[in-house]
């Protein structure tokens, strides 16, 4: 359709609503005017500067409301855009945008207590052939001339929904970061699919505490802003105290995003005096008034990068149906799911548990570096690595992951990633790395074998390489290989691991 891409919906909410917020954060706010004007004057800019269609421009900053005008600068001309975790540290962040060939890049100077500039002075550019511009975001681009104002134009009105809309990372199965490729088109349609059981409409005032590097806050929250006309509420801090400020002084409708972050919100003792009257249904129960309603009532949204954020769920006002509770809901409409046989692909019936597969119209349109038949089944239908089933009445029964992907204060983690990071460190002979729970939170750990090591130092060895979520927490310091429980099949028994470390392990100072 010519109004799935990114242009054509600044331009419908430029003209429809005008002077109302698009997007604040706690400094700033823009409204959709603005916007449309602001992200226009940027990607002729970018086009004066040498960005053109297909050019992979990565992004490297922290939530903001400039954060969205840089975004839609490069989405609307046809630019693809590649977001960047601001925790990726250097290895990590040159293995991106590798991966994803990014020719261009934006990035804050500093972030935080971070020397962003300084850090990226250690890049290997010569294994970043595609790279070439590094633009910091506190130095003014030069005026675009004529030529290149008029460009830019020519390529906004030319965008088509096939046309790629950004790269999104997620971690493989095998601890390789994957990027994942959707269209214009291919990403409007999979947000729209999931906006009225997430109750977000033109009206909404919403906010989410997820990065909008992560596909949690950029499928989930500025394409449904972008999707649906709705105010993004954002910010780049995590302190309760300054979050709860904001959020009575933006009048926030919709609060989404995880539960733990309203949890922590709702026992600060600052929420009790906090106006937050005009939270609307659909919003985290933690912060609602009255009883939150019995567990596994109320459906979490299903969702990965792969299918632009939720494809299954249930209205979040609503509960349940007696009987399905503990369910995931139904599949969003326009969702294609369906569960086979993991062993030959037969698709399997109604209650029977196999692998949850998801088709067109929401589904990814590729991963870098990968060949469809590499991607996809045989019938073109995408193997999320979840397990469950579809019970007769369509409902959705969660059974578990192929892999051993973990979710860590809300992002994706594999101890494989960690472990090879570990591997690489001197000394090290052999690290193996598995999840455990600690003070209620999920958190990595880790049995390393080596020589003269010290806790302090791999710690400190690992956040050099790592994000700091995929650090582990606790540490388990082993002599020799032999020393690591094992199974009859000669496999490390990582449940008794696990046990071991939690018993025996080190806190890294």
């Amino acid at each position: 359709m010519p109004g799935e891409t990114v242009a054509a919906l600044l331009a419908a909410n430029a003209a429809a609503r005008g002077e109302r917020d698009a997007v604040a954060d706690p400094q700033a706010r823009i409204s959709w005017a603005e916007l449309e004007s602001k992200s226009a004057a940027q990607a002729a800019k970018l086009v004066e500067a040498g960005v053109n269609k297909g050019h992979r421009v990565g992004l490297l900053a922290e939530n903001s409301a400039e954060w969205v005008v840089w975004a839609c600068a490069v989405m609307r001309f046809g630019a693809v855009l590649v977001p960047l975790s601001t925790m990726l540290r250097m290895p990590e962040l040159e293995a991106q945008l590798r991966i994803a060939g990014v020719r261009h890049l934006i990035a804050r100077p500093a972030i935080r207590d971070r020397d962003i500039k300084r850090e990226m002075g250690t890049l290997d550019r010569a294994a970043l052939p595609s790279l070439g511009n590094i633009w910091w975001n506190d130095v003014a681009l030069p005026l675009p001339s004529p030529e290149a104002v008029a460009v830019a134009k020519a390529l906004t009105e030319k965008l088509v929904p096939a046309d790629d809309l950004a790269v999104i990372f997620t971690s493989g199965s095998s601890g390789e970061p994957k990027g994942v490729i959707h269209t214009h088109g291919g990403a409007i349609r999979a947000n729209t699919s999931g906006n009225a059981a997430r109750c977000i409409t033109a009206d909404s005032r919403l906010y989410l505490p997820m990065p909008l590097f992560w596909a949690g806050g950029f499928c989930t929250g500025l394409m449904s802003s972008l999707n649906t006309g709705c105010t993004l509420l954002t910010e780049a801090g995590s302190d309760a105290r300054q979050t709860l400020a904001f959020l009575a002084r933006e009048r926030v409708t919709l609060f989404r995003g995880w539960p733990d972050q309203a949890a922590r919100l709702a026992a600060h003792p600052d929420f009790a005096r906090t106006d937050l009257s005009s939270l609307q249904p659909g919003s985290l129960d933690a912060i609602m008034p009255g009883d939150p309603p019995p567990a596994g009532a109320r459906a979490p949204v299903l969702g990965m990068t792969e299918s632009f954020g939720p494809y299954c769920g249930w209205p979040l006002d609503e509960l349940l149906p007696e009987g399905k509770r503990g369910s995931l809901g139904k599949p969003f409409a326009g969702a294609q799911v369906r569960i086979s046989d993991p062993e030959n692909g037969a698709v399997l019936g109604a209650d029977e548990v196999g692998a949850i597969q998801i088709g067109d119209p929401i589904v990814l349109k590729g991963i870098c570096g990968c060949e469809r038949e590499d991607t996809f089944t045989a019938d073109g239908w995408y193997d999320t690595g979840d397990m469950g089933r579809l019970d007769a009445d369509g409902f959705l029964w969660f059974a578990g992951r192929c892999d051993d992907m973990v979710k860590i204060a809300g992002a994706t983690a594999y101890p494989a990633e960690t472990a090879a990071a570990l591997e690489r460190l001197p000394g090290v002979e052999r690290a193996v790395v598995c999840d455990v729970t600690l003070d209620g939170e999920t958190r990595f750990s880790a049995a390393v074998v080596g020589a003269e090591l010290s806790v302090a130092g791999l710690a400190s060895a690992a956040r050099e390489a790592l994000s700091a979520f995929k650090v582990p927490r606790l540490w388990l310091l082993l002599g020799s290989a032999d020393e690591l429980p094992r199974l009859v099949s000669g496999k490390v028994d990582v449940a008794k691991l696990r046990e071991t470390i939690s018993a025996k392990g080190v806190t890294a100072p």
